[in-house]
């Protein structure tokens, strides 16, 4: 019996849905994520496979099993691995392949569409039976015939091209690493560098895991390149974007809007900026969380760790120093 264990701070029925997707002679232990060092170290004395939601382990605890054939997360997000160490102890860390990218790139056009109709103006209007407050549609748009302005062209953000694509939008991407001519011309994009993308998008969207070379990597001088009528949508990681350039950016109406899955401090500060902001639509890191997602995420923790027992590499593995790599 192959022994695994997951180390989560999800509900016990959403731990479930993970854990039902595990075959008769994998044994899963499941345990809260918060346990002290010095417990999870008794606990994997003799796992073969941990699994991780929050994508989160101490040194300490790394340093004391060194036998794991596989760490597998469940996030795309690795940002607090120590993925260097891992790779020192030869453990390897794969994320979840992408099975959350359904999921991000349809919120992505939900805070996309939700800011250009004036969703929730719209509504608040209706209730207070301000019935035509937004006259003739003269402040809300369509995504169709704009163009959309991909950082990072991993699983979603290719996943958020198609869905743009198919309303309508012209679509370009921003990425050190190139997806291939046949792959650009399938999508129909096109590659350009993150200065010319920021000044040519009406919507900029962030894909992006985040590394040394992401932080920050949206800034004052990167906000003052946007058009005007532009809006940044950021679903990947807030600290990929320097909030306080962007809070300055929205009330001088720099920029026309901020869609933010995602913030610097989470949950988000009561006394932050972006909240007395009238052009920023906010969502509490949800993008990934949906009902359906959990059976997916499952389904690829359990058939990567089958990989690794068949003796095959696992799939979606984090290579150490990937800040050259810009895409989730």
């Amino acid at each position: 019996m192959t022994k695994a264990l997951f180390f989560t701070d999800l509900p016990d029925a959403l731990a479930q849905h993970i854990t039902d997707c595990a075959s008769p002679d994998i044994h899963v232990g499941t345990h809260c994520a918060d346990l002290r060092d010095s417990e999870k170290i008794a606990l994997l004395s003799d796992a073969e496979f941990l699994i991780l939601f929050p994508s989160q382990l101490s040194d300490e605890v790394l340093d004391a099993s060194a036998h794991l054939r596989l760490i597998q997360l469940i996030s795309a997000g690795y940002e607090k691995m120590n993925i260097d160490r891992c790779s020192a102890l030869g453990i390897p860390v794969a994320n979840n392949g992408g099975t959350n990218a359904i999921d991000v790139a349809e919120h992505t056009l939900a805070l996309t569409l939700g800011l250009y109709r004036r969703l929730v103006d719209l509504d608040t209007n209706v209730r207070k039976g301000q019935w035509k407050a937004l006259t003739l549609g003269t402040q809300t748009q369509t995504v169709h015939g704009k163009t959309l302005g991909i950082v990072g062209l991993g699983h979603i953000g290719q996943r958020v091209g198609r869905l743009f694509s198919a309303l309508g939008a012209q679509l370009v991407y921003s990425d050190p690493t190139p997806i291939g001519t046949q792959a650009e011309n399938a999508l129909g994009i096109e590659r350009l560098p993150l200065d010319q993308l920021l000044k040519a998008a009406d919507i900029v969207s962030l894909h992006v895991p985040l590394t040394e070379g992401t932080q920050h990597m949206i800034g004052a001088t990167e906000l003052a390149q946007m058009k005007a009528s532009a809006v940044l949508i950021n679903t990947c990681r807030g600290s990929v974007v320097d909030e306080k350039a962007l809070c300055e950016a929205l009330a001088n109406r720099q920029i026309a809007g901020a869609g933010l899955d995602v913030f610097e401090a989470e949950p988000c500060p009561t006394d932050s900026p972006l909240l007395a902001l009238p052009n920023v639509l906010l969502t509490p890191h949800a993008a990934g969380v949906t009902r359906d997602t959990w059976a997916r995420r499952g389904t690829f923790v359990f058939d990567n760790i089958r990989r690794v027992l068949r003796g095959c590499p696992p799939l979606a593995q984090i290579q150490p120093d990937r800040t050259d790599t810009p895409r989730a």
